[in-house]
């Protein structure tokens, strides 16, 4: 049955699922362009690390566009409420040219932040707040961020510090001032789309993935990252690859401990996404899945509900 007033397509899926090369073919054939939903590719110089496939947008000599990518440097904390208001600009310039976008990602917070409108303020820092913050343990920050925000949906925020004491920030602004309000944002009616996997072909298809991805110079991304200026501890908290490799650089594994520590780590990773997206399904967020990188499946439930 077709979706009437469909205006954005989704295809979300784990790392490694193929979500990328599905949606460039998608869009190139429907002339229109990707979103991506990832919380690491908006960071200039992380290609490698962050999976951006960039060759994969380009389908049958066509060059796809590809939109929220390189947005800031590495050194910036960047957040999910910028992100849903530059998606919000990027969505609204591509429906006035009359185009249906396709975002395509694998942060699931990210996605559900646009697909369910959450209604979100822009929090300015609070550097007394920060201080105080400070001189607080990793355990206290958590407690405290679960007193004020007892229904925290993103659990990533306790696990880095900075992002932990951003959290807080958050939480405790909305308290005061309420949740409502902010930009007024477009009306988005999507379509979901995922891709799943059998666990050991995904789990395959991640190592080989990883390997490629080292062979092709994620190391020496890493390296030039640091040799920028970025210190060991910025490294560590964009995700696993800069960790794993940062702590490789810095001689704290060799590099056979440090591909099957991150390459366990990452299959973890994909596992944690497809909790969340089953998680999304609770929340009321219909996804129509597909078995594998099946571009004919795909393309079949697209014409089928979106026409």
């Amino acid at each position: 049955m077709k979706q009437e007033g469909c205006n954005l397509i989704v295809i979300l899926g784990p790392t490694a699922s193929g979500k990328t090369r599905l949606a460039a073919r998608l869009a190139k054939e429907r002339v229109s362009e990707v979103i991506s939903a990832d919380s690491r590719q908006v960071y200039r110089g992380m290609d490698l690390g962050t999976g951006k496939d960039l060759a994969e947008f380009l389908v049958d000599g066509v060059a796809v566009p590809c939109n929220l990518i390189d947005l800031v440097d590495p050194g910036y904390e960047f957040n999910l409420f910028e992100y849903q208001q530059h998606f919000y600009r990027c969505f609204s310039e591509l429906s006035g040219r009359g185009i249906v976008p396709i975002m395509a990602g694998g942060t699931g917070l990210y996605i559900e932040s646009v697909v369910r409108g959450y209604a979100m303020l822009e929090v300015p820092g609070d550097p007394a707040l920060r201080r105080k913050l400070g001189a607080m343990g990793m355990d206290a920050l958590r407690e405290r961020l679960l007193r004020v925000n007892p229904a925290l949906h993103n659990t990533t925020d306790t696990g880095d510090r900075e992002r932990l004491v951003r959290a807080i920030e958050i939480a405790e602004y909305t308290k005061v001032h309420g949740g409502a309000g902010g930009p007024e944002r477009p009306a988005v009616r999507p379509f979901v789309t995922g891709v799943r996997w059998e666990r050991s072909v995904l789990r395959e298809r991640i190592t080989r993935r990883l390997a490629e991805r080292i062979d092709a110079g994620m190391i020496e991304e890493v390296r030039k990252l640091r040799d920028d200026g970025l210190s060991w501890e910025r490294l560590d908290s964009l995700g696993l690859e800069y960790r794993y490799v940062g702590r490789y650089l810095q001689g704290e594994m060799d590099f056979d401990e440090m591909f099957e520590q991150l390459n366990t780590r990452i299959h973890q990773f994909a596992k944690r996404q497809m909790t969340w997206f089953r998680g999304m399904a609770r929340r009321g967020v219909v996804i129509r899945w597909i078995d594998g990188a099946d571009y004919g499946a795909l393309r079949a439930l697209v014409e089928e509900h979106v026409g």
